[in-house]
């Protein structure tokens, strides 16, 4: 299945706006690279790393959309935000399924989240290490590479936590990089949810890659009713995240943790006044302009 992709020079002062913009509309993912750069010897940067930010004065963004996406809604979006672009700035391309994976797997480096937990492409051989919980990873058809705020936020909390012998929910699993590592973490049984069938193909797996494919179970949302656990992770959209408040409530037991992300600053007042209802010392933590809201399920 092919996918479209946007390409868009911008100063570096504009990137923030109108990645959020982007990712806003559907953007599934981003590249930046260097515009002034000899394209031969280009290094791209695959949604920068945590605490990264390129350091060009011209930024080629590139970003990638279900194909069949309307273009020229695309083009008004950056119209809003940029009054001095012109169409003919805005290129589009069919891109096959192999030429982003390929460049995720070739420009990917390792990286840590928390105190142990590192996220490692499964082109690279991590060391020996007794200490370091490895997850190996190939995206697939899905998305979800630890490399976005919102994935990060939430392998950051799940690396704080004791895990051993738990039950976990990871909703909306993507490439299957959350459930993973909570198995590998030392959770007993994960349930992967997902909307996309690639979505639960891709994380079938890298599970399978990481051998925690006994303790990961996968599923459509409309395929799973379960049983209440000890902690429930849900990276989605704050849409989703309000209307499946009630679930979600059902879905932990009393006094188990409950983290939530993919929430744009300024969405979550109404998400942690929603879900106070059921759960007790909500947070908001913030990275860039993202928030994880974590919290306790009342007794």
């Amino acid at each position: 299945m092919p996918w479209l992709e946007l390409s868009l020079t911008l100063r570096a002062d504009q990137q923030d706006a109108v990645e959020t913009a982007l990712e806003d509309v559907g953007a599934l993912s981003i590249t930046l690279l260097d515009a002034d750069a000899d394209t031969s010897n280009e290094h791209a940067i695959l949604e920068p790393g945590v605490g990264e930010t390129p350091l060009w004065d011209q930024v080629v963004l590139n970003a990638l959309f279900e194909s069949g996406t309307d273009r020229a809604g695309l083009v008004h979006v950056l119209g809003e935000l940029l009054p001095d672009l012109s169409p003919e700035q805005v290129a589009f391309r069919e891109v096959d399924d192999q030429d982003w994976t390929r460049a995720w797997m070739d420009q990917f480096k390792p990286m840590r989240f928390g105190r142990r937990t590192w996220i490692y492409p499964w082109t690279i051989e991590p060391p020996e290490s007794g200490d370091d919980v490895i997850v190996r990873l190939d995206p697939g058809l899905a998305f979800g590479t630890g490399t976005h705020p919102t994935t990060a936020l939430c392998l950051e909390w799940l690396d704080g936590l004791d895990l051993a012998g738990m039950d976990v929910v990871d909703y909306g699993c993507g490439s299957g990089i959350l459930a993973i590592a909570a198995a590998r973490l030392g959770a007993a049984h994960v349930l992967a949810i997902d909307n996309d069938p690639q979505a639960i193909d891709a994380s079938r797996d890298n599970a399978a890659r990481n051998d925690v494919a006994d303790r990961i179970a996968l599923a459509l949302p409309d395929e799973s009713a379960p049983a209440p656990v000890d902690i429930l992770v849900a990276n989605i959209l704050a849409g989703p995240l309000h209307e499946l408040a009630p679930r979600f409530a059902e879905s932990v037991k009393p006094g188990g943790l409950l983290a939530l992300s993919g929430i744009l600053a300024g969405q979550h007042e109404d998400l942690l006044e929603r879900y106070a209802e059921w759960f007790d010392d909500l947070r908001a933590t913030q990275r860039e302009d993202w928030i994880r809201i974590d919290g306790r399920r009342r007794a």
